[in-house]
């Protein structure tokens, strides 16, 4: 029988429909060609980017090849980076001009390399720029979020093939942000708990829906999975941003992840998906605001989330605000450690994975 599920991060329900019986074989992704043709991303292309704020480099001067990692203004920008924000109103409608940031994080300079494939010591050096732009932009008072995401594959929104990420600099607190920490601080009010350090605590010791633990970082197969085989990646030891890692975090978040997606490669045929880093917004002093957040170093807890896009969304989604997950997270999280094949049969006894692991 299908089951309603409440996520107890946020007030939604979704649909697990079990019954349905979905197996990894049973998704079919739509793979998109990958062509370096005229690709602006690539090492030599340098001059068909706006110049780059930022670069991980072996001595070579800006704008030119011998990079790692590259960081560049969006050629197409939704929002422009000049100007002020300012806010106004038309009776019941508001409005503000379009500023923010929004740049391209090029993981790579190889066309057809893939994250899942990459060394954990590169995937940092990916996470050091996210840090490095993250911390430039909070500087600037009128932006109050930054986002980070990275779209894999044509349905999943990626216009380009080459690796890249995206980020977001935003003037607002996007509303599904501000849900999840007006939830966290509520949660905290009451219980002086952070509501993410329970759930994981909750999870290990029931651990049907852990996909992968390491010394710094959790996988989860979220109990209220909006969409088949989507995990959450969440830190051990509570921390509210993401900004906040040491060196040995960064690898172990670079293994988890490395985990997480070559599983996606193996398991479920390289699919599309959709990566989001769900972070603090900034906490600079805002003018009559002097509480805003105010209890957030306590009460978040950063992560995150993957999601695969096997299913699409119609028209009950779209008018109910529900979900219909035909897959289980329990099942999911099987699939993903391993423990079971296309029939459902183990692929190796615990003993055999303890070795393996060792």
């Amino acid at each position: 029988m299908s089951q309603l599920r409440k996520d107890p991060i946020v007030d939604r329900w979704v649909i697990i429909a079990a019954e349905r019986g979905r197996r990894p074989s049973d998704f079919a992704p739509t793979r998109q060609p990958v062509s370096a043709s005229g690709c602006p991303l690539c090492e030599g292309s340098e001059h068909k980017t706006p110049p780059e704020v930022f670069a991980i480099r072996d001595g070579t001067p800006p704008n030119s090849p011998g990079w790692r990692v590259r960081v560049v203004p969006n050629k197409f920008p939704a929002l422009a980076i000049e100007g002020e924000v300012n806010r106004s109103g038309i009776g019941l409608f508001d409005h503000m001009n379009g500023i923010g940031a929004h740049e391209v994080i090029i993981e790579t300079p190889d066309h057809f390399a893939d994250m899942a494939q990459a060394s954990p010591e590169h995937i940092v050096d990916v996470f050091t720029a996210f840090e490095q732009r993250t911390h430039e932009l909070r500087r600037d008072e009128r932006f109050r979020h930054v986002i980070i995401f990275r779209n894999y594959g044509a349905a999943a929104g990626a216009s380009l093939t080459h690796p890249h990420s995206q980020l977001i600099a935003l003037p607002i607190v996007p509303k599904i942000v501000k849900d999840k920490l007006q939830s966290a601080r509520e949660y905290y009010r009451h219980k002086e708990r952070c509501i993410f350090c329970d759930l994981i605590e909750q999870e290990i010791a029931l651990p049907d829906r852990v996909v992968y633990q390491n010394q710094h970082f959790i996988i989860l197969s979220p109990f209220a999975a909006r969409f088949p085989f989507s995990v959450e990646i969440y830190p051990l030891q509570h921390s509210y941003d993401f900004v906040l890692m040491d060196d040995a975090e960064r690898l172990s978040l670079a293994e988890a992840l490395k985990f997480v997606l070559t599983k996606y490669r193996t398991v479920l045929n390289d699919p599309a998906y959709n990566l989001i880093l769900q972070t603090a917004p900034n906490t600079l002093p805002r003018p009559g605001h002097p509480d805003y957040w105010d209890s957030i170093q306590c009460d978040y807890h950063w992560h995150i989330e993957i999601m695969p896009r096997l299913t699409k969304m119609a028209g009950f989604e779209w008018g109910t605000g529900f979900y219909i997950n035909p897959v289980s997270p329990e099942d999911a999280a099987e699939y993903l450690r391993g423990e079971v094949g296309e029939e459902g049969i183990a692929d190796s006894s615990p003993a055999e994975q303890e070795a393996e692991d060792e």
